[in-house]
């Protein structure tokens, strides 16, 4: 054991270590971490009982592929028994059980933490043991004993907050490390370090969970008790999910339930498993029957939140003193369970979007306003009151003119402030430019049109083009041309016209590069799209259509918009077929899922892959591992090499969410020449498919 202990074997935590194509497909080997929270049938009073209710609920979580299983408070005897506890027979019955369950454990692949009465020195603690592989890794005693209202365990036990580690001499065992400041580190997994307290240790001003997670736990595992009352589960939930939340960590709670003795109180059962804040997890509360509820929790996103987040470590720093009581307990590998492929709770293939109904109608209220006062509070800043936008009917131009028009509508200024333009090129279909019209007259905005094919094809002359000679020559000049010349007029527009361009590309374009330098869709006096996702952006317009936003008459041509193919219409349509962006830079809603991983935790390739693989790869779904592959190639390529220029130098615009931004004032700083070498090699060494298939997950 040692404090605060410096991992050593990195290889571990997945910087070097070579994978097999099939351990590749195990959710450990990526750095989850499957758990599990029993609520037993308590049978109160009687230990040998409970022994067998733990015994089973311990091996149905390793059927089920869980590493760690905790187990309410005092569930070996039930925590209401009261002054029964003193009893010498219940005593020695619950030493008895503990053994029972150690034994078991022996050919059980699971860590289970499990509640019980200790007497030591004369005195009788509140205790969780941490049993695996046959054997008892340490015992952690309660540190706060509530003792007002309906609680009485002062009476009965003795709080150990100011106990420091020691060694208990045990029969047939090794010497048991029993203290309050206890770590216990996997060490297959090292990013994996678990601490313990039990019921109100949560319920304090500074729980020791809190210094626990500063001195290196991740997992933070309660041993509960904590009865039923009218709104207690809310602020239950809010409790737990804020402690993790704060602690950046993961909180395991598991609380008593049926079989406790209601001769005052009443008890509800209720478990939780949540990651980061996050609810993964929870049993159905007031159950009558055993219940087991399993997640898989994200170390490696634990551990990047920590890094980024530098005042959890100035926080580490201040308390360094008190950190320096924690003591570790190293936990040996158990048998090797069975392989866990594929995480639970499924991934959502839409991380900036939420997928209640609810939270996403949120969501997009709240994107949509941060938009709206972002432009609004540039006109004021700059006196303009007119605003300049190109309108193509694609997804982002439109999503732009309804951000325009509330902020002409907040500002108490006409919609004819708003002059917009479409800008048909060589290869502008009927379509587009049609809805186009419909949506500017719709919202009552100064509708213009300007032919830009004239001036682009005098550049092309210009330039010696072979296009400009009558060949069918659709090049990167070609395309250019006319993305350069639509912002040129928009820009002289500005000045013509006293206004300010406002930009349309989004957050996926820029991560892409699909974008046109300078002056191109690269470049506005001001971008309301610039940290707005494609997926999300789809889901704005939707929300927009579904509640009727600025004009009913809006809806349906919303509709029409989203079924568009995304194509930024600069190379005429060939054998039948338009240009689609998505054949060149890949699925929006693949590379977003990549975008959002890669740049709010750093995720790896390998990462990226594997998470892509459980969300999106499996079955029926749309993508086989081999395209993921490919597609995350793409992503890094044109992430890492080709694009960074382009972002060093973008236009203001308000970033939306955590997910992040592309600005080089925010979230994201990086050099326009550096390598993209580690990651595209990493993406050759991904596995060229998977080998399981759903069933087999």
């Amino acid at each position: 054991m040692g404090a605060n202990p410096q991992f050593n074997k990195l290889s571990r935590m997945g910087y070097t270590e070579e994978m097999s194509a099939t351990s590749f497909f195990d959710l450990h080997a990526q750095n989850y971490l499957r758990v599990a929270v029993a609520i037993p049938t308590v049978a109160l009073a009687r230990p040998p009982d409970n022994a067998r209710q733990t015994v089973a609920l311990m091996s149905q979580a390793v059927e089920r592929g869980a590493q760690i299983v905790v187990f309410p408070e005092l569930g070996l005897t039930g925590y209401s028994c009261d002054d029964l506890f003193h009893q010498e027979a219940l005593l020695k019955s619950a030493l008895q059980a503990l053994e029972q369950v150690r034994q078991a454990s022996k050919e059980l692949p699971v860590f289970a933490l499990v509640g019980f009465p200790l007497r030591h020195r004369s005195h009788l603690f509140n205790c969780a043991a941490l049993i695996g592989g046959g054997k008892i890794h340490g015992i952690v005693p309660k540190s706060y004993l509530p003792n007002y209202r309906e609680f009485y365990e002062a009476r009965q036990f003795t709080p150990a907050l100011s106990l420091r580690t020691e060694w208990l001499e045990w029969e047939s065992h090794p010497p048991i490390p029993f203290g309050p400041r206890l770590l216990f580190q996997r060490e297959e997994q090292p990013l994996a370090t678990l601490a313990v307290e039990i019921c109100e240790d949560l319920w304090v001003p500074i729980p020791p969970s809190s210094l626990a997670a500063l001195a290196g736990a991740t997992v933070l595992l309660n041993a509960s008790a904590s009865n039923a009352t009218v709104g207690k589960a809310d602020y239950r939930r809010q409790l737990v999910a804020n402690q993790s939340a704060r602690c950046l960590s993961a909180y395991l709670y598991s609380a008593a339930g049926c079989g406790e003795s209601t001769t005052d109180l009443a008890w509800d059962g209720h478990g939780l498993i949540v990651d980061y804040g996050n609810i993964l997890a929870e049993s159905t509360r007031y159950t009558p029957t055993d219940q087991l509820i399993l997640a898989d929790l994200d170390l490696l996103r634990l551990h990047q939140e920590r890094m980024r987040q530098n005042t959890f470590a100035q926080a580490c720093s201040h308390h360094q003193n008190e950190l320096e009581t924690f003591d570790t307990v190293r936990l040996a590998p158990l048998k090797s369970p069975r392989p866990c492929p594929t995480v639970h709770p499924v991934l959502t293939r839409f991380p900036y979007v939420p997928g209640a109904t609810n939270q996403r109608d949120e969501r997009c209220a709240e994107v949509f306003h941060i938009q709206v006062q972002g432009l609004a509070t540039r006109l004021r800043a700059t006196g303009l009151k007119t605003l300049i936008l190109g309108i193509s009917g694609g997804l982002d131009s439109t999503h732009a003119l309804l951000v325009c028009c509330a902020v002409l509508d907040q500002l108490g200024l006409p919609r004819q402030c708003l002059r917009a333009y479409t800008l048909p090129g060589f290869a502008t279909g009927s379509t587009s430019l049609a809805l186009a019209h419909r949506l500017m007259n719709v919202l009552g905005v100064t509708a213009e049109e300007i032919d830009i094919r004239p001036s682009c094809l005098q550049m092309l002359k210009d330039l010696d083009h072979p296009y400009a000679r009558g060949e069918a020559s659709y090049d990167i000049t070609f395309e250019n041309v006319q993305a350069g010349e639509r912002t040129s007029h928009l820009f002289r527009l500005a000045n013509h016209h006293g206004g300010l361009v406002v930009g349309t590309s989004d957050l996926s374009e820029l991560a892409l590069g699909w974008s046109t330098y300078g002056v191109g869709d690269h470049m506005a006096h001001y971008h309301v799209n610039a940290s707005v996702p494609k997926t999300l952006i789809q889901h704005l317009l939707r929300w927009a259509r579904e509640r009727s936003l600025l004009t009913p008459a809006l809806g349906p041509l919303l509709k029409e918009v989203l079924a568009l193919d995304i194509s930024p219409e600069l190379i005429p349509a060939q054998a039948g077929q338009i240009q689609r962006s998505e054949n060149t830079v890949g699925p929006y809603e693949l590379q977003d899922f990549f975008l959002y991983h890669m740049l709010r935790f750093g995720f790896s390739p390998h990462r990226l892959a594997y998470m892509a693989w459980c969300t999106w790869g499996q079955g029926s779904d749309p993508y086989s591992f081999a395209e993921i592959r490919h597609w995350l190639g793409i992503f890094v390529t044109r992430f890492f090499r080709d694009s960074q220029f382009k972002r060093s130098c973008l236009a203001n615009g308000p970033k939306v969410g955590s997910g992040g931004s592309l600005s080089p004032r925010g979230d994201w700083r990086a050099p326009s020449d550096a390598s993209a070498a580690v990651w595209e090699e990493e993406v050759r060494t991904l596995p060229a498919d998977s080998p399981l298939t759903r069933k087999e997950g």
